[in-house]
């Protein structure tokens, strides 16, 4: 039987090239140092007009205020409802996030990842015209697949709620729940009537966000080994492609750079929470990473 392709979705080039150059020199290493670690939002799909996460919440937050349209009196909840993204500029993503973050504030692990994998089944992108399931990136996917064939262990490592992505890692590119690093929620431990101990969310988070140097200090923390491949889009994301290139042995940091108008969309990737002072594709030009092009280096988007 003639083996698949190698990276089928990924033209032939100097991006390609450095690709297959890293998994080349990675035959030699220890299964153990072959850990991969892979920004979400804007690296594994899409993340425009609106983060996938962002789109979850808007939904709980338009079935609840149709229930109790006093919702709409809260300044941040009003500026979700009318997708006024100067005014959620404005106030701050943390404020709104904290928001946000109410609505499952109470609840059990299991019901917020219950309600979490029901959006994902009827979630559309809000202008591609596809199930949102359908927006991943199928030359990152091909390359998660080849990652694991060769015998990687693959992080997820995201700015977003680590229980969102928890509930759909899975499903989405065949990473287990204790393989992702996010922003993590607050739990509460407390009893019910009959002393049996219960788990609830909270509105609170621990840490602050994860990105940045966070990603690296969190991926010690809670994962313990280090990546030799870390791939982003952001500033967020900076520190964990930097961390891929310290070690001693292979290294690849990898760049995705949105400019794509006809296929996705073409913007300047920024973080959410970070001060930038340099565009991070010049970051990366400096630093010698390896930029992908949407535009040149994939000849597919999106899975067929």
């Amino acid at each position: 039987m003639t083996p698949p392709a190698l990276l089928p979705s990924w033209r032939p080039g100097r991006t390609r090239d450095a690709v297959v150059a890293f998994l080349a020199a990675t035959e030699a290493l220890p299964v153990e140092a072959r850990v991969a670690a892979f920004d979400n939002d804007g690296t594994l799909w899409c993340e425009k007009p609106t983060y996938v996460q962002f789109d979850f919440f808007e939904d709980a937050l338009r079935r609840r205020a149709g229930r109790d349209p006093t919702l709409r009196e809260r300044p941040e909840l009003a500026a979700v409802l009318n997708l006024d993204m100067a005014a959620i500029g404005e106030m701050g993503l943390e404020r709104v996030a904290i928001a946000l973050a109410e609505l499952f504030a109470g609840i059990e692990p299991e019901a917020f990842r219950a309600a979490a994998r029901d959006f994902m089944r009827r979630a559309r992108h809000r202008t591609l015209g596809m199930p949102t399931l359908g927006t991943r990136y199928q030359p990152m996917l091909e390359l998660v697949d080849e990652l694991r064939r060769r015998d990687f262990t693959v992080y997820l490592a995201s700015g977003g709620g680590t229980e969102f992505l928890r509930a759909l890692s899975e499903e989405l590119y065949g990473v287990p729940p204790e393989a992702v690093v996010g922003t993590q929620v607050r739990y509460e431990l407390t009893r019910r009537a009959d002393g049996r101990p219960v788990l609830l969310r909270t509105a609170g988070v621990i840490g602050g966000a994860n990105e940045g140097a966070a990603k690296v200090t969190n991926i010690q923390s809670q994962l313990g080994r280090r990546p030799i491949l870390a791939a982003g889009n952001s500033a967020g994301d900076r520190e964990m492609l930097e961390w891929a290139l310290a070690g001693d042995g292979p290294g690849l940091a990898l760049l995705l750079d949105h400019d794509d108008r006809e296929r996705e969309f073409a913007y300047q990737s920024v973080s959410g929470t970070l001060n930038e002072h340099e565009p991070i594709t010049s970051v990366a030009t400096r630093l010698g990473w390896t930029v992908i092009s949407m535009a040149n280096d994939w000849s597919t988007v999106f899975p067929s």
